[in-house]
């Protein structure tokens, strides 16, 4: 045995490893599966957090993913156990995944502090079990390593590739303005999502794969390789031999998840054209791990940041093509060769730094991943804004925006909730033109309560049909990844949680300066403070018990990350006392 594994003391030996009451109870239940005595002698136990379901599409060849995984770990002399846990998907589950992302995260955290596993492999994919995973793992502090579904192939319609989401945005704007049949867009439909695997856009799913690869939280090329390629259980297989030594070498996520591991996942972000979501996410996840990540820091470090990909939704490609273009370490390579790589020294799960992994990356497509002097956009960071009507913070992603709309001025039109908007909209007499900026409150965190990505309004009919094909929309809401327009989301505090976005009047001029980080209505000073004087309390509509009820009472706000209140903060993996 090295010194390295005399030294480390395993974690499942508290349940395993003696020769008592306990011990036997322990093994014996286990033993019932046919697991043979020695694999119990000293052997690391390597959870797999699963989030396969058939609910889950993103996730639904998780079964044959974890496969490889396990001949991984076997390989490498551990001894893999599979545990489900709760998979919030995008794709089907109302009112939205993000909902349940706290939820799935304290699956997580329980999960692994409860069992007998020195490490744990987390299988993610749909957007929010990314997000979930790493924060429940982050608050244990054990070994850990992220496998990634990996995207769908590219979607097709009339013999083109289509993006999916960003696909469906699309068409259905133009089946409004009577630009496309119904007979197209149920064609779309069946030619959208041809294979498991995520969203293959730049979406929030493609976002934070790319992410975890930024944060060195998984092996390189995790975040592109289609779903459907067999590199992606090659990926696995590595990842569940990789994992065994992590215990040995007691790699930790608290030595992964530092504050330059947040930095360099932020400036990628920016190159990626990646989701305004991962504001929200890496927050929380920054939280757990007890890094101080503001929103500022997305300003510092993300703005000037050129978007080198040309991905969907806002270039041209889809994730298929940047995995063939050289994927994420071809852009990491673009960026450190450049001076653009925060942190080269940040540490990842096989042991070597960010740089060391990706400087001598190939990148075979350079109208996919652009050299930094014919970015697909100059300055691809995500926009933080803060005024009046958005004290705490609000984000706009620049590379999915309208140039011409980034600084402007115009007058409110304003709905109630998404049930006012989703009437009013239609409203052939509605008074609005392509200069107005269309507000919508009561979207957020606990205003839906979840914070679902309804944020990207479609336009009003009677402008589609103008042909008009973006305005400035404002909202406490989220929005898709894979969605697109000069759409402001996450304004903090929420209308519903007595932020100014909730007096806001139809009629009153808002002006939005990206460059200026500002978002103002021009309302006196004075008439703010009477209208939130004289604002009647709102209340959430629907259950008021449940877990419902406890996300209202307990989530923080956007600018915070939507975690719960009481989630923040890292409380380890003590082995907890015996169960008899």
């Amino acid at each position: 045995m090295s010194e390295a594994k005399k030294n480390v003391k395993l974690r499942s030996a508290e349940w395993f490893g003696t020769q008592d009451k306990n011990g036997f109870m322990y093994r014996s239940w286990m033993k019932n599966q046919g697991i043979p005595d020695h694999e119990f002698q000293g052997k690391p136990i390597i959870g797999i957090c699963n989030t396969w379901s058939e609910l889950t599409p993103c996730n639904a060849h998780f079964r044959k993913l974890a496969e490889h995984v396990k001949k991984g770990i076997i390989e490498a002399g551990g001894w893999p156990v599979e545990f489900p846990v709760f998979s919030n998907g995008e794709s089907n589950l109302r009112p939205t995944a993000m909902l349940t992302r706290n939820l799935a995260s304290m699956d997580v955290e329980e999960s692994i502090r409860g069992n007998p596993m020195d490490a744990v492999v987390l299988l993610v994919g749909c957007d929010k079990t990314t997000p979930a995973l790493l924060m429940g793992a982050a608050s244990c502090d054990i070994p850990a390593i992220v496998v990634t579904g990996g995207p769908m192939l590219n979607g097709k319609l009339n013999g083109k590739s289509i993006g999916s989401g960003t696909a469906v945005w699309q068409l259905h704007e133009q089946v409004k303005a009577g630009e496309i049949t119904m007979h197209d867009f149920l064609a779309a439909e069946a030619g959208h999502s041809r294979s498991a695997g995520t969203c293959n856009t730049m979406g929030t799913a493609s976002t934070m794969a790319c992410m975890a690869e930024a944060l060195g939280t998984s092996l390189p090329h995790n975040a592109a390789i289609p779903a459907v390629d067999a590199r992606r259980y090659v990926l696995a297989h590595m990842s569940g031999m990789r994992i065994v030594d992590m215990v040995w070498e007691d790699l930790r996520l608290s030595k992964i998840l530092t504050r330059e591991a947040f930095e360099n996942a932020i400036r990628v972000n920016a190159a990626i054209g990646g989701s305004t979501n991962a504001v929200i996410h890496l927050k929380a996840i920054a939280g757990r791990i007890g890094v101080d990540l503001e929103l500022e820091d997305w300003t510092r470090i993300g703005r000037g940041t050129p978007t080198v990909v040309d991905l969907l939704p806002s270039g041209r490609f889809l994730m298929e093509e940047f995995y063939y273009a050289g994927g994420l370490p071809g852009v990491l390579r673009r960026l450190g060769e450049n001076g653009l790589l925060p942190n080269k020294d940040a540490l990842t799960v096989n042991g070597k730094t960010i740089w060391e992994n990706n400087q001598d990356a190939p990148i075979y497509d350079e109208e996919v991943i652009r050299p930094l002097d014919n970015p697909l956009i100059k300055d691809g960071g995500i926009c933080i804004l803060r005024g009046n009507l958005a004290p705490r913070g609000a984000v706009l992603k620049p590379s999915a925006a309208s140039p011409h709309l980034m600084q402007h001025r115009g007058r409110a039109i304003v709905f109630e909730d998404f049930d006012h908007y989703k009437t009013r909209i239609l409203d052939p007499d509605l008074d609005v033109d392509e200069n107005c900026v269309l507000v919508m409150k009561n979207c957020g965190p606990k205003g839906y309560p979840g914070m679902a990505e309804v944020g990207n309004m479609g336009l009003p009919p009677k402008l589609l049909a103008k042909g008009i094909k973006d305005m400035v929309r404002i909202s406490d809401a989220r929005m898709s990844g894979t969605a697109y327009g000069t759409v402001v989301l996450h304004v903090a505090p929420e209308a519903m949680a007595g932020g100014p976005l909730g007096i806001v009047k139809d009629g009153d001029i808002i002006a939005l300066d990206c460059a200026g980080g500002r978002l103002d209505v021009e309302i006196s000073d004075d008439e703010m403070r009477q209208r939130l004087a004289d604002r009647a309390e709102t209340q959430v509509k629907g259950a008021k018990s449940g877990y419902q009820q406890l996300y209202i009472d307990h989530v923080l706000q956007a600018d915070e990350g939507c975690d719960f209140d009481f989630l923040v903060g890292m409380r380890g993996s003590a082995v907890p006392k015996h169960s008899h």
